[in-house]
């Protein structure tokens, strides 16, 4: 008999839940795998997550539940739109000779489905706006990706990169600034997003 292995559902964690032997603490909490893992804010894989999170906080949207990894998206707004985030730096945690180039990658993709654990045979975009995120600070030394302040944000309708005649794999920063115009801040963004998801139903 084939057993029925459902999807999970994750719930939020305190942190204060503890690393065990069969229940018995081992001293060790979950704050301190997340202070281990999650501490490096300027690294590029947490940095993707931590824009993700400020470009929720900025939309309105509930924090409370636990994000979706596997999403066709990544966020939907209160409105009920549909957001794909991306993220990008001139600073890295490494040594640098120069700022890194900014350059956004927006490859169409094949959605995977949690719940039937089925894949899409076509790729496409899956999100009705794109928001790309900028940590747009250069100095290394008071960098703080926590300050929204140090970030910028361009807003586009995935109909406009759709419809780009160059490449459908990634977008450099000048090419964003011409179709999006000029960068929007942490308080403009909602406003931002509702007005591309117009202009894409339109």
């Amino acid at each position: 008999m084939t057993k029925k292995l459902s999807r999970i559902f994750p719930v939020p964690k305190s942190g204060d839940e503890p690393l065990h032997s069969n229940g018995r603490p081992l001293g060790i909490t979950l704050l301190d795998f997340w202070r281990w893992s999650s501490s490096d804010l300027v690294s590029n894989a947490t940095r993707g997550i931590l824009a993700e999170f400020i470009v929720a906080s900025a939309l309105g949207i509930e924090l409370n539940d636990v994000r979706d990894e596997w999403r066709a998206f990544d966020l939907i707004t209160p409105e009920g739109i549909t957001v794909e985030v991306k993220s990008a730096a001139y600073i890295q945690t490494w040594s640098q000779r120069d700022f890194s180039r900014i350059t956004f990658r927006i490859p169409k993709t094949r959605a995977w489905d949690a719940d039937t654990n089925v894949q899409e045979k076509v790729p496409r975009r899956h999100a009705k706006v794109y928001v790309f995120a900028l940590l747009a600070h250069k100095d290394k030394s008071s960098i703080d990706p926590l300050n929204v302040e140090q970030w910028q944000f361009f807003v586009l309708p995935t109909a406009v990169l759709n419809a780009r005649t160059r490449s459908q794999h990634s977008i450099t920063l000048r090419s964003l600034e011409n179709l999006a115009g000029r960068a929007v801040s942490y308080n403009e963004l909602r406003e931002a997003v509702r007005k591309a998801a117009i202009e894409a139903a339109g």
